[in-house]
C-alpha cells in the first residue's frame, strides 16, 4: 500500500512552522512588556552544548528543506544561518513555508521505497522513503520545534500546548 508521504510532510511542516512563528511573536511581545532584551530570549539554551533558540529554529527549518530535497528532488534554497533578531527568524520561517510549498505533491508522493543516504562526518545512515520521515525526520524536525517552545518557556514566556499544536 503506498503512503502519501506529501500529506506527512509538507502540510505537517508549514503547521508547526506557522505554530513557531507565532511562538516567536508571542516571546517578542514578552520581552516587550518585561521591558528585557530581545537577546535574552533568542540566545536562550538548555544547558551549554546544546543550540539557542536561533539554532533551534535554523534546524527546524533544515530539517523541513532536507527533506523536501531529498525526496521531492527540489533545489535546495540555501539559508546562511545568520539570523540575529526575531525578524531575522520569522522570515527564516516564512522562506521555509515558502519552500515546502513550492515541491508538488507528485514529486514526494510515490518515494516510499526511494533510498535515502545522509552522510555524516562518521558515517552514513541509509533509509527507504517512508521510514525516513517517519523515523528521522518527524523526530529531528519536532525535536528542534520543541526545543524552541521549551526555551521560551523556560524563560517565562506565557505559552502552552495549544500555542505548540496551534489550535486543535
Amino acid at each position: 500500500m503506498a503512503t502519501d508521504l506529501h500529506t506527512l510532510t509538507a502540510p505537517v511542516f508549514i503547521r508547526a512552522l506557522t505554530n513557531l512563528d507565532k511562538i516567536l511573536d508571542k516571546g517578542r511581545a514578552f520581552a516587550a512588556d518585561k521591558g528585557s532584551d530581545e537577546q535574552e530570549l533568542l540566545d536562550a539554551r538548555l544547558i551549554g552544548d546544546m543550540g539557542n533558540l536561533i539554532s533551534q529554529i535554523q534546524r527546524a527549518s533544515d530539517s523541513a528543506k532536507g527533506c523536501m530535497v531529498r525526496l521531492g528532488g527540489a533545489e535546495n534554497v540555501v539559508m546562511e544561518d545568520n539570523e540575529a533578531s526575531f525578524d531575522d527568524l520569522k522570515a527564516r520561517i516564512a522562506r521555509t513555508i515558502d519552500f515546502v510549498k513550492s515541491v508538488p505533491a507528485d514529486a514526494i508522493n510515490g518515494k516510499e521505497d526511494a533510498e535515502v543516504v545522509l552522510t555524516f562526518p562518521n558515517g552514513e545512515l541509509k533509509f527507504d522513503g517512508r521510514s525516513y520521515v517517519l523515523g528521522f525526520v518527524h523526530p529531528n524536525f519536532y525535536f528542534h520545534v520543541t526545543t524552541a517552545y521549551a526555551l521560551l518557556r523556560m524563560k517565562g514566556v506565557p505559552i502552552g500546548k495549544i500555542d505548540f499544536l496551534g489550535g486543535v
